[in-house]
């Protein structure tokens, strides 16, 4: 027997867990869902959603359009609709500096969005670092998506940051002090694997840092990606995982998902990481997918930490050497001495003899070879 979508939203507010994530086909109803429990959190009609729940689905994007110049096409610029929003953000919480930083950090450093509040528009320039006129340029939807998700990215770091000073006196806002959710509904939509894996990557360290408990946050995030739900699964180890199904009668069912994740994950990673040796396309990201493929094998075969999975040859410090680098690379830190601006020869040759030697020890062989 399902349920109704309210029923649903008052299960997952129901729940003593910190961490909820979600799976659900496109189209079953995430978005409804995430709007249908703002609308049960917020209870007070006289009070803002955001008082009580910040929450990002497709609704947060269409926030923004672009006005394409059709009669001169170069004088692009991306529309921000008429809303509060935007405008506490930016001017309320003086956060377009750290926007700019974070989208940036997705995209490229001489890509520039430049704020005009007044006439609620944002102007993308790329600067090529010579002397040629500063270009206006529009957006791909992959790098659209980046500078939506850094809006309410930078939002949540700003929230976090300020629900961890424990004198509410001495925090820079009240805004936030009312704040109980955060609900994320796939803000992946129109990524690539690389920046799909590095926002999941991104959240679930805000998340963990953020030690919601104690915060006295909750966060429910939904996806219909399974590399998504996968990454946010082994990174998120306490989050309760459910599955979200609809029935043809329009009720629906929220499934309990077993502790190991739905998809074949580790199978993913082993071809993304045998693709990128052989044709030498090693990137930054490709460490995660590494350290992700240990993490679970480690799991799965009970050792307590995923260092026993690095090489046999190698000492106590040797794997911890190896492990420190994995970990500063995967983390995408923001900070000037843990960044890794690009990747060596060395670096890639590390993550090589690595993932070779795992293959080696755990009999993930070539196709071709299986029967040597």
């Amino acid at each position: 027997m399902g349920k109704r979508l309210e029923e649903i939203a008052e299960e997952l507010k129901q729940s003593q867990k910190s961490v909820q994530l979600i799976y659900a086909f496109n189209g079953t109803g995430k978005t409804r869902l995430s709007k249908t429990f703002a609308q049960l959190v917020q209870g007070d009609r006289g009070s803002l959603t955001r008082d009580k729940i910040l929450y990002y689905n497709a609704f947060t994007e269409d926030l923004f359009y672009w006005d394409n110049d059709l009669e001169n096409n170069q004088e692009y610029s991306l529309k921000i609709q008429p809303n509060s929003f935007i405008s506490w953000i930016i001017e309320e919480q003086g956060q377009d500096q750290n926007i700019i930083t974070n989208f940036q950090h997705y995209t490229d450093d001489k890509l520039n969005p430049n704020f005009d509040l007044r006439n609620n528009q944002i102007i993308f320039t790329f600067q090529r670092g010579n002397d040629e006129d500063v270009e206006k340029i529009k957006l791909s939807k992959g790098e659209e998506s980046n500078f939506v998700w850094s809006v309410f990215f930078t939002l949540l770091e700003l929230v976090i940051s300020e629900r961890k000073i424990v004198e509410v006196e001495e925090r820079s806002t009240r805004d936030f002090d009312n704040l109980e959710y955060v609900f994320i509904d796939d803000p992946v939509s129109s990524l690539d694997e690389n920046h799909l894996i590095e926002v999941a990557s991104n959240l679930a360290q805000l998340i963990k840092e953020s030690n919601s408990e104690k915060l006295g946050l909750k966060f429910i995030i939904t996806t219909h990606n399974p590399l998504f739900y996968n990454v946010l699964h082994n990174e998120l180890g306490n989050a309760n995982k459910h599955r979200l199904e609809k029935y043809e009668d329009g009720t629906y069912q929220l499934h309990t998902q077993r502790k190991d994740s739905p998809f074949a994950y580790h199978l993913f990673l082993r071809n993304e990481l045998r693709a990128a040796i052989d044709n030498d396309a090693v990137q930054k990201y490709h460490f995660n997918l590494l350290r992700n493929l240990f993490e679970k094998t480690a799991t799965f075969l009970g050792y307590k930490e995923w260092k026993e999975i690095l090489p046999e040859e190698a000492d106590d410090r040797a794997r911890d050497s190896y492990k420190k680098r994995i970990i500063e690379i995967s983390s995408h830190s923001k900070q000037s001495g843990d960044e890794v601006a690009a990747l060596t020869q060395s670096h890639k040759n590390m993550l090589a003899y690595l993932f070779n030697d795992f293959e080696s020890r755990y009999h993930f062989y070539k196709e071709e070879t299986r029967e040597e």
